[in-house]
């Protein structure tokens, strides 16, 4: 049971350790599967290097990691409130053309960041931006105004810096 409980213990400490470090610095990766990746490692360590003999530690560790997550992913899909605070949840940082300088504050985003990205979609003004958002996974999304005559809309997603 003491295996269990330290899992567990561990899982929610570095999840929401990480959250607090901020979406930009996982990349593709949501803190959940970072955590998932960094302690994977971690529960065969002992057991591989023969420190530990018994691998049924290891495998009670990896089990429990494993449902962790999936009553974790469960909860957070029931309750999308508590699953914005595991995972995150995407941040809106220009609006019609207009940069939310609080927005990137809070998410310690520069608006160079920004303009990268817009560069990247093949804008050159601000004006021409419909919406930039922030995705959990540290992706920025731009999405440009339609061309005049057309319906259609360009989305281009890039990876934040």
């Amino acid at each position: 049971m003491e295996t269990v409980i330290r899992v567990i213990v561990a899982y929610v400490v570095i999840v929401f350790g990480l959250r607090i470090v901020g979406k930009r610095a996982f990349g593709q990766l949501s803190p959940a599967d970072l955590v998932v990746l960094m302690l994977i490692p971690e529960f065969f360590q002992q057991s591989i290097a023969l420190e530990d003999f018994s691998m049924t530690n290891s495998v009670i560790a990896m089990s429990t990691l494993l449902i962790a997550v999936v009553v974790i992913d469960t909860i957070g899909y029931r309750f999308p409130r508590l699953g914005n605070i595991v995972a995150g949840k995407s941040v809106t940082v220009v609006s019609h053309g207009e940069l939310h300088t609080d927005r990137l504050r809070r998410e310690r985003l520069s608006p160079d960041e920004i303009l990268d990205a817009m560069h990247r979609a093949g804008l050159e003004k601000m004006e021409q931006v419909k919406w930039a958002v922030l995705y959990p996974d540290g992706t920025i999304a731009v999405v440009p105004w339609s061309s005049p005559g057309t319906n259609r809309q360009d989305k281009v997603e890039t990876r934040a810096v």
